[in-house]
């Protein structure tokens, strides 16, 4: 893995020029590295991320990986993490025509990482820097503990999708003015002052040094700072985000388990919270990646599309761009093209907004000759894009414009399955045309993670509740008994599960399904189940 030319830096920085002049706003320094197969192959179980604690599970991904490679060699185009500078990733063996779509592709990226507001929790910090102060926190605690440091890494991974992202990205939208001074505010005024209570000589020393950094690079002085922080201080970051909550915060699991666990408030115990923290914390940052999925897939072929179409190095290379791009963003029959489907979204409500057809004139109209042919060319396709950008998720995306006339456009359509027992194939056709079902199969096909809560009142030292609410969807029962026996011990005592699971009843041989709420308990290392 190497940086990129200086030939291709200039390439690159040319694109940015002619993006912001399109609209996009991204901040000025970036980084852009040329990787090998080899690298992606090991790169991609960490996400990406380079500097991502080691664990023995990215091991067993990278050698599936180069299993299913040797089988199909196979490579993306490019890959955009958002840290701070962004860095992104590029093949080895791409010519520079190929280069300024994909720079393209990758400033459409930066863009919504840097402005999409389910992102604020991330605008704050550089993750990569945050994530190396973590991978050598983490390997000083195996050099101490061994082994057991993977088992609180994998138990503590088994429930990492409980987070509360979006309590806490309430808490930044009602804190605007987070960065910098607030974080900054509480390090010098209550923690090193109040919590630890450091002699004036370090204290000074720690304000000179973040000023010298401030002078090195302003944008990245903070995340810089509180990197090196982290490293001496691990509980500083739990510490700073309890501080100005409510007497009565609103826990997710996982947190609840660290700031609650009578096992892990033992001092011995102290350390595995910095593990627990980490890992939580890592799961907080790629909450919105795996939220924004189709909007940000389709953002990015938006702009890919529309700059590379008009720059004049386009030229000569028309037909193998239309062959890349049209293999990048055409809509699949069966399966799901986040790409394709988000690029239709946001160009049908640019269209939308420049015939005016998001105004209230045009809702309250009930004729079909006037509803086709209505059209105010108000010219705020782009504006509205852009607030569509900053504003939306895959969800609310799907569920606000995914209309009968997006489907017909378009000719989607739900695909259904049979089996066909005198040829012993499995049958496609067409099951539904309309929106209403092709909408709710793009959203089954989104992450929603169960929702799980502590029952307080039924909680003590010796007995964590847990309990899940039922939105017609069960939990995966084979991972039921091994997750519990993690958080037991985490817990360091007895825990229940209350949720609720579909039986499948055959009356007059129709299938009949009902609901039965059960209960989970792990004691000793041993799960049992009962009705309740």
């Amino acid at each position: 893995m190497e940086l990129i030319s200086q030939h291709t830096k200039k390439i690159m920085e040319e694109c940015k020029e002619r993006a912001r002049d399109a609209g996009l706003q991204f901040a000025d320094e970036t980084l852009e590295y040329i990787v090998t197969n080899k690298d992606l192959l090991e790169l991609s179980p960490k996400v990406m991320i380079p500097t991502l604690y080691d664990y023995w599970v990215h091991d067993v991904e990278v050698l599936k990986e180069q299993g299913k490679y040797k089988l199909s060699p196979h490579n993306p185009y490019e890959t955009v993490i958002n840290s701070r500078p962004a860095i992104s990733f590029y093949n080895d063996n791409n010519p520079d025509w190929l280069n300024i779509m994909i720079f393209y592709h990758v400033l459409g990226h930066i863009d919504f990482f840097q402005n999409n507001e389910l992102f604020r929790n991330t605008w704050n910090d550089d993750f990569v820097g945050v994530a190396l102060a973590d991978k050598r926190h983490i390997a000083n605690l195996r050099t101490n503990h061994g082994r057991w440091v993977d088992y609180v890494i994998e138990f503590a991974r088994s429930i990492d999708n409980l987070v509360g992202y979006f309590e806490k990205l309430h808490d930044y939208n009602n804190k605007p003015s987070l960065f910098p001074s607030k974080k900054l505010s509480y390090y010098f005024e209550n923690f090193l002052q109040v919590i630890k209570k450091t002699p004036l000589s370090f204290y000074y020393n720690e304000i000179d040094r973040y000023n010298e950094l401030l002078k090195q690079n302003k944008n990245v002085a903070e995340s810089l700072f509180f990197s090196t922080v982290k490293e001496k201080y691990p509980e500083f970051q739990a510490l700073y985000e309890k501080h100005g909550e409510d007497e009565d915060p609103k826990y997710d699991v996982l947190e609840y388990i660290m700031d609650n666990s009578p096992f892990l408030n033992k001092e011995k115990n102290q350390w595995m919270k910095a593990v627990i923290s980490i890992v939580r914390n890592t799961s907080m940052y790629f909450q919105p990646q795996i939220r924004t999925k189709i909007i940000n897939e389709g953002w990015a072929s938006y702009w890919h599309d529309n700059l590379f179409c008009t720059d004049p190095r386009i030229k000569g290379h028309e037909t193998s761009y239309a062959k890349i791009n049209s293999g990048v963003t055409s809509l699949s029959r069966v399966g799901l093209n986040p790409y394709a489907i988000g690029l239709r979204l946001v160009q049908y409500v640019e269209d939308l907004a420049n015939k005016g057809k998001m105004e209230r004139e045009f809702q309250k109209l009930n004729n079909s000759e006037l509803i086709e042919n209505f059209d105010k060319k108000t010219g705020k396709g782009k504006e509205t894009i852009f607030e569509l950008r900053k504003n939306f998720s895959d969800f609310t995306l799907i569920n606000t414009f995914v209309s009968q006339d997006f489907v017909d456009m378009h000719n989607l359509f739900v695909v259904g399955q049979r089996y066909d027992e005198q040829r012993d194939v499995i049958q496609y056709y067409i099951k539904s045309k309309k929106a209403e079902d092709y909408k709710q199969m793009l959203i089954n096909t989104l992450y929603h993670p169960p929702r799980v809560f502590i029952d307080k009142e039924r909680t003590d030292e010796k007995r964590l509740f847990i309990k899940h609410t039922f939105e017609s969807k069960q939990l995966i029962q084979d991972f039921i008994p091994d997750v519990l026996l993690g958080i037991e011990f985490l817990w360091g005592g007895e825990v229940n599960l209350e949720t609720t699971e579909i039986h499948v009843k055959k009356i007059s041989n129709q299938e009949v399904f009902e609901n039965y709420k059960v209960l989970y308990t792990a004691k000793d290392r041993k799960v049992m189940k009962q009705n309740v």
